[in-house]
């Protein structure tokens, strides 16, 4: 425990920050409202998590807490919803340390007949819409592929390598992307498509980009798989592969893949980190310096 006149002066200290974030919130839901979208609220506590390969959800009662509003927020589209954008806390079991908390703030958006390239352009818009960020030309848009050809001498497109791929991408790849300007790390080899589609003319790249300012990630969009089939068996092999590693395998969302039976439109969407924007924004090099109160306390 704490001494009480420390804990109160750590909190006094964070008040411009918190007062930073409060603002960024304000900006946030402007610029959603002004641009058409509709805010809306899906189930924090889900009978089964999305699964995926590499993230654990949080066990609550019979439950989970979620790791992403995703799926819920898809199956809005796939009823009729053109553009909507969430804002609310996600959990992810045993992520920590001075990007990562295992409760944590996400911004998800999504537009209906859209794909990758429509998120660029909003997140293009929406930094422009934040007095204290300047956006002075257009993102750079840098692939995969070329970063690790310069960066890591070799191409996981063409042969990947899953741990390779990591180790390579925080110790090469994102020390060297520039730091005067956000970036767009776009088009990943399609083992990492996650739960984006492939792209059309070329079945070795996913339609996928993330979000860097700073060299810190701070957010993940895809052009979303809409593909019922081919979706199914990408959560039945991430379940074999998560029972190879010991770790739970979680049921697969009927619920969510009737959805897609039905028919869910050609979509573009985004998971943002609330608590990293900020902490890129405010100059600070952890979370605990634009966090009031994590777990531990």
């Amino acid at each position: 425990m704490r001494s009480p006149h420390l804990e109160r002066a750590r909190l006094q200290g964070l008040q411009p920050v918190l007062q930073l974030r409060s603002r960024i919130l304000a900006a946030l839901r402007a610029w959603f409202l002004q641009e058409g979208f509709t805010e809306i609220e899906t189930p924090v506590r889900l009978p089964t998590p999305a699964l995926e390969l590499h993230i654990d959800a949080e066990p609550s009662g019979n439950a989970f807490l979620r790791t992403s509003p995703e799926l819920h927020m898809k199956r809005l589209l796939a009823a009729g919803y053109d553009r909507i954008f969430q804002i609310g806390p996600c959990f992810r079991k045993g992520e920590r340390g001075n990007r990562h908390n295992p409760e944590y703030t996400m911004l998800e958006w999504y537009r209906a007949n859209a794909d990758y390239t429509d998120i660029m352009a909003d997140v293009e818009s929406l930094l422009r819409h934040f007095e204290i960020f300047t956006l002075k030309s257009e993102i750079p848009r840098l692939t995969v592929e070329d970063l690790f050809l310069k960066h890591a001498g070799w191409n996981p497109v063409e042969a990947y390598d899953a741990e390779r791929f990591e180790r390579d991408l925080v110790s090469k790849v994102e020390p060297a992307l520039p730091r005067d300007t956000p970036v767009f790390v776009m088009d990943y080899p399609a083992p990492a498509a996650a739960l984006s589609r492939r792209k059309p003319d070329r079945d070795a790249v996913a339609e996928r980009f993330e979000l860097y300012i700073n060299g810190v990630e701070i957010a993940n969009a895809f052009s979303e798989l809409t593909d019922p089939v081919e979706q199914r068996q990408r959560f039945e092999t991430w379940a074999r592969e998560r029972k190879a590693l010991g770790a739970p395998v979680y049921p697969l969302d009927e619920d969510f893949l009737a959805a897609l039976e039905i028919g869910m439109p050609p979509s573009g969407g985004i998971a943002l980190g609330i608590d990293r924007l900020i902490m890129v924004l405010a100059g600070a090099k952890s979370l605990d310096e634009v966090m009031a109160f994590r777990e531990r306390d």
